[in-house]
């Protein structure tokens, strides 16, 4: 019994090309939150340990940390998420726009507001 796998030559050469912009994208999650929680006086290796990162977000947002739970409920994840971006970019002193670009563009907006000249300042304290 012989098996044929047809498989396109795009299919393989953007497969990779996928794989190099998760990896890109990964690496400015890292550079830019880390920046971001060393302004917001949090360690920043944290971005790089699963639930501790959302956790840590959530007490940058000036949210409970118990809050990470509420991520692990389908569609209430979504309306945390925005919350907690929202609280971010209040903390850093910006507006509901500036909270939809974190929502929306996290990695970016990370990378902005850790090489930005943006202070943190916990307004929920």
């Amino acid at each position: 019994m012989h098996f044929i796998f047809a498989e396109s030559w795009s299919s393989q050469v953007f497969g990779g090309f996928n794989g190099v912009i998760a990896f890109i994208w990964w690496i400015l999650v890292i550079v830019g939150g880390w920046k971001m929680f060393v302004k917001a006086d949090k360690p920043g290796w944290g971005i790089i340990i699963p639930f501790y990162n959302t956790y840590l977000l959530c007490k940058i947002a000036g949210r409970p940390g118990w809050w990470l739970i509420l991520f692990f409920i389908p569609i209430v994840n979504i309306i945390i998420w925005i919350v907690v971006a929202f609280g971010i970019a209040e903390n850093f002193g910006h507006g509901a726009g500036y909270g939809i670009l974190v929502w929306l563009f996290a990695p970016i907006m990370f990378l902005v507001l850790g090489f930005g000249g943006d202070t943190y300042k916990n307004v929920r304290a």
